[in-house]
């Protein structure tokens, strides 16, 4: 975890809160990120989205200062990553993959200690550290020895201790990784609570569901490059309608069943209609009334209907051709490894 001097300045939330241009990193041979694009709105969630070695984690160190760029331009709030990073460090927070805290010590020690580093006083940073236990519901373990707390809380001190500052833009590489469902949703709570209050976050994450939950805006990272980026439903649209899935309950109304399918839903034909069950584009939802009445009249009763948008998890394997989970070269993670070492 990075952190940064106390916030002094006030960003216009109209502006973009990061803008990157053509952002290059190599290690080695690794081309580990190349050339990425990136505009992030501030007061908005932003997903980064892909599997582990696709470069999301570099993207997030260039932006945040701690590498530089072999190529291409960053801008924090208009800042300059390279020229200009002693005013980029007060701009931002960050919160990495694993926690960085001294497990021999309690969570408010921890805190006091950070808020001590940004420059507050005794008594101020004490009282920052009750705020912040008790935002993340931390305030019955709050003298209890780090050692002691499970996976998700001390993610949620991690992110704590990144918000001492107060930062309005706040980088999260994968923050709900190993946590458990419902540690993890309680982590989607905190980070909505962070927007709603003014600040931007940005996100890396390879969980398709934690993106689909949070994010105004998806880029999907692969082999270092930005191979899709919009809204989730503007992703999902990308590969496909919405389809319908239907299933009756006899099996000799399976044809009759086709065909009204086909002449309401006006398609030249279903995708499937075997073992009782029907698939079929749906291009307007709206039709589903006017379908059920079909059926209806011609006798024919349903076991099972749903109307299904494509998932993320499609659009990736459609873009990249294999799932966001898979694993990818660890070459570059080895690497931003040893690169971070030096910095």
């Amino acid at each position: 975890m990075v952190q940064v001097q106390k916030k002094t300045l006030t960003p216009d939330h109209n502006e973009w809160a990061v803008e990157a241009r053509g952002l290059v990193k190599t290690f080695g041979d690794n081309r580990a990120v190349d050339g990425v694009n990136l505009n992030v709105k501030a007061g908005t969630i932003y997903g980064v989205l892909g599997p582990n070695g696709a470069g999301k984690t570099t993207v997030i160190r260039m932006l945040a200062t701690l590498l530089r760029p072999d190529a291409g331009t960053g801008r924090i709030f208009g800042h300059d990553v390279v020229k200009e990073s002693q005013i980029v460090r007060q701009l931002i927070g960050v919160t990495g993959q694993y926690a960085s805290v001294d497990e021999s010590l309690s969570a408010t020690e921890n805190l006091i200690i950070f808020s001590r580093l940004l420059g507050l006083g005794r008594a101020e940073s004490r009282k920052k550290a009750t705020e912040l236990l008790e935002e993340f519901g931390l305030t019955e373990a709050a003298k209890r020895p780090l050692r002691n707390f499970s996976g998700g809380m001390r993610r949620r001190l991690d992110l704590a201790a990144s918000l001492i500052a107060q930062p309005p833009l706040i980088f999260l590489d994968e923050p709900t990784t190993g946590l458990d469902p419902r540690t993890r949703s309680q982590m989607w709570d905190t980070i909505r609570r962070l927007v709603n209050t003014g600040s931007t976050v940005l996100l890396t994450t390879q969980y398709l569901e934690e993106a689909d939950q949070l994010a105004d805006r998806i880029a999907v990272i692969d082999r270092g490059q930005v191979v899709a980026e919009g809204t989730a439903d503007d992703l999902k649209a990308s590969v496909g309608t919405t389809s319908l899935h239907l299933k009756v309950q006899h099996l000799k109304d399976i044809e009759l069943a086709r065909q009204r399918v086909e002449h309401v839903l006006q398609i030249q034909s279903v995708v499937s209609y075997e073992a009782g069950k029907i698939t079929a584009p749906m291009a307007d939802a709206d039709l589903v009334t006017d379908l059920l009445i079909a059926l209806r009249e011609e006798g024919i009763h349903l076991a099972e209907m749903s109307v299904q948008k494509p998932t993320l998890d499609e659009v990736f394997l459609t873009i990249t051709g294999h799932g966001a989970t898979d694993e990818t070269s660890t070459a570059s993670q080895e690497s931003n490894v040893k690169e971070a070492a030096r910095v």
